[in-house]
């Protein structure tokens, strides 16, 4: 039975991989800036993409569904900051700096999953991670955030 949750959890971890928004940014100053043009809020997703299971989860379940990127095509710019551990998934090293710049400053204990929406100015409106919560439900709890 563990060598089959060990292939699920594999799989899941391979599914997830390919998450991709045509908002994503790669660092915060190009998120700001297009948060700002395009009056959005900014979505940073701190995420262990291949060994993190809350992680996994909330990219499936919730970053992934068709709801959430519908919502977040009008309202966010996303910037993933990935913390992969498997070689086969190893960033470039510009990328590796400019998210342990972000950690540093944004989620210093390391807690994964975590999600911080910031303004166009670059505020820290709240922060969370993975609920489980369906797509709506995920979006509701974003958007408390977004219009406190």
């Amino acid at each position: 039975m563990k060598k089959y949750a060990q292939i699920l959890f594999l799989v899941l971890a391979i599914s997830t991989l390919g998450f991709t928004n045509a908002n994503a940014e790669n660092n915060l100053q190009d998120a700001l800036k297009k948060a700002k043009v395009e009056n959005k809020t900014v979505l940073i997703n701190f995420s262990g993409s291949d060994w993190c299971r809350s992680c996994i989860l909330l990219e499936k379940t919730i970053l992934n569904s068709s709801e959430f990127q519908e919502f977040a095509t009008k309202n966010l710019v996303i910037l993933n900051a990935d913390f992969p551990r498997l070689k086969k998934n190893k960033l470039p090293k510009e990328q590796v700096e400019i998210n342990e710049k972000l950690a540093a400053q944004y989620n210093p204990k390391g807690q994964f999953p975590t999600v911080i929406l910031m303004d166009s100015n670059g505020k820290v409106l709240g922060r969370t991670g993975y609920k489980k919560l369906g797509p709506s439900e995920y979006v509701q709890h974003i958007q408390f955030f977004i219009n406190k």
